[in-house]
């Protein structure tokens, strides 16, 4: 998925959500999903990684590799270094 469709995607499901066609946990599984989908279909140089454990467990982050996953985590985190990452499959 391009950003562009990706664009588009949350585009319709911001829509979708404005008329009443879904709830708001709805729109937020929509948007995760079309997020998650850009993220891992990025080709070359950088992937998806997942931080687990500690105050950053569950959080999601593009970089080139593990070390520059873990290093834009740690700028994000209250507790730095407390969590592992893991490639997002």
């Amino acid at each position: 998925m391009d950003r562009i469709s990706a664009l588009r995607n949350i585009e319709d499901a911001l829509s979708a959500f404005e008329a009443g066609e879904s709830t708001l946990a709805e729109l937020e599984g929509d948007v995760r999903g079309i997020l998650r989908t850009y993220a891992t279909e990025l080709d070359g140089e950088v992937a998806a990684f997942r931080a687990t454990g500690g105050s950053a467990d569950g959080l999601v982050v593009v970089a080139e590799s593990r070390a520059g996953a873990r290093e834009r985590i740690d700028d994000l985190v209250s507790t730095p270094g407390s969590f592992g990452v893991e490639p997002l499959e």
